[in-house]
């Protein structure tokens, strides 16, 4: 019998882990292992084929709903030290909940963890007024409705979101909205009744981080165009879709802006710093899962090479030994970042988001092509889950931000923060070191350094 969840807290963390919340954990993973990860087949089946999978909510997911909310498992997302409405947790106890959240396909729908709700939610929960919270936030907040978060462009380089070209232009008491979006995660659902977009209000600016605003948009609202849906490595990921998506002189009322015209740098920054970290804790468990399904192929009597099981040969056991190691690693390295969040907020754990952000979608994807080599041509066929995983997480490499970006800033910061107090201390200590060589009758080396 494998140890609980709770049980396998890394040391580091567990001072800062309640009983409750170590309960609770307990409950998520056997919620996943034994109703979410067997239901997934059955998703799949209810969602059907072709035009339907867009325009149907599979029976199971409701009925794992309705588990979930049974079991007190629901809305664990929202960090107890910023937000009231959540279930009062810290980002580091649902990080640990988000691990095992990972390894299925539908549990953070199942328990109204899945993105990009958490996001919204957390936009308006921290920013919505109570007119909006109560439209919105509510129903969110109880999973009768789902949102789509609108923000990257086709015409342009999003990674630099300074070059958002989406026109909002204040017309009397409405705003028009016109312009194209895709990459628009969540659209598909014909539960998505809202839109959060991000567009400009005053191009002309010269503080180029104040150009931007965030409004609500009714997703039936008159005027806009959802044109097709993306595919990921071919995968449409049906009913939650990908859209593209154009706006003309489209009218929502004023009362629809989110905190006020030019806050929309404010208000994203806010939003992408713990969903980055939900992502990367359901990332470590897309991992795990594949380590299982590596050391379940390398063990399969059936399924021998040269005559032995491929856990006899030493490459395997290299592949399983390492990794363990890289995962098990990344996992320290988000939940670092969950407790620096917990301490102050996102703006204040920039780099340990970051370094997140980069090495675990990495790491998982390794682990992944581990698992898919070992199982040879099925590996990369429907037969198992880690195609998908694969081509899912492969995604959050651009949908977080290029690493590219986040490794500049790193190092930028890096650099900036140290560069002037280490050339000192190396100074020092070679000066140091002279006077202590001279003072023991030693001659001082020659050094170019």
């Amino acid at each position: 019998m494998s140890a609980s969840a709770s049980s396998k807290i890394p040391p580091i963390a567990q001072p800062f882990v309640s009983e409750r919340a170590k309960k609770t954990l307990d409950l998520v993973e056997e919620f996943v292992e034994k109703e979410c990860i067997p239901a997934e087949a059955v998703f799949r089946e209810q969602l059907g084929e072709g035009q339907q999978r867009w325009t149907t909510n599979p029976a199971i997911m409701e009925e794992l709903k309705d588990k979930a909310r049974k079991l007190g498992l629901w809305n664990m997302f929202l960090p107890k030290n910023h937000f009231s409405q959540g279930a009062g947790f810290s980002n580091l106890e649902y990080g640990l909940m988000a691990e095992y959240l990972g390894k299925s396909g539908v549990a953070p729908e199942a328990t109204n963890n899945a993105a990009p709700d958490t996001g919204n939610m957390e936009v308006l929960a921290k920013y919505g007024n109570d007119a909006q919270k109560q439209q919105w936030l509510a129903p969110l907040l109880d999973g009768k409705i789902r949102s789509a978060f609108l923000m990257t462009e086709p015409d342009i380089a999003s990674s630099d979101a300074t070059n958002i070209q989406f026109d909002i232009r204040r017309e009397g008491n409405e705003y028009v909205l016109n312009g194209s979006k895709w990459w628009s995660s969540g659209a598909g659902d014909p539960r998505c009744k809202l839109y959060i977009v991000m567009g400009k209000t005053d191009a002309s600016n010269p503080d180029k981080y104040k150009q931007q605003s965030v409004i609500l948009v009714p997703s039936d609202t008159p005027g806009i165009t959802v044109h097709r849906m993306l595919t990921v490595y071919g995968y449409d990921d049906a009913p939650h879709g990908h859209g593209h998506i154009t706006f003309k002189n489209v009218r929502v009322p004023v009362s629809n802006m989110v905190l006020g015209e030019g806050r929309g740098f404010e208000i994203i920054q806010g939003r992408l710093g713990p969903g980055r970290i939900h992502h990367a804790m359901r990332t470590i468990g897309a991992a795990e899962r594949a380590i299982e399904w590596l050391i379940a192929r390398v063990n399969d009597e059936r399924k021998k090479t040269f005559g032995k099981p491929l856990s006899s040969h030493g490459v395997i056991l290299e592949w399983i030994a390492k990794s363990r190691l890289e995962v098990d690693a990344a996992r320290l390295i988000v939940l670092n970042a969950a407790i620096k969040i917990d301490n102050g907020d996102a703006k204040s754990a920039l780099k340990e988001i970051a370094q997140a952000k980069v090495l675990v979608p990495q790491t998982a994807l390794t682990v992944i092509d581990r698992a898919i080599q070992a199982f040879g041509a099925a590996g990369v066929s429907q037969d198992t889950p880690l195609a998908y995983l694969w081509a899912l997480i492969r995604t959050l490499r651009i949908a977080d931000g290029p690493d590219e970006v986040h490794l500049q800033q790193l190092g930028r910061r890096e650099n900036n923060s140290r560069k002037q107090f280490v050339g000192a201390k190396l100074k020092w200590q070679k000066e140091q070191s002279e006077r202590l060589l001279t003072a023991k009758g030693f001659k001082p080396r020659i050094s170019h350094l």
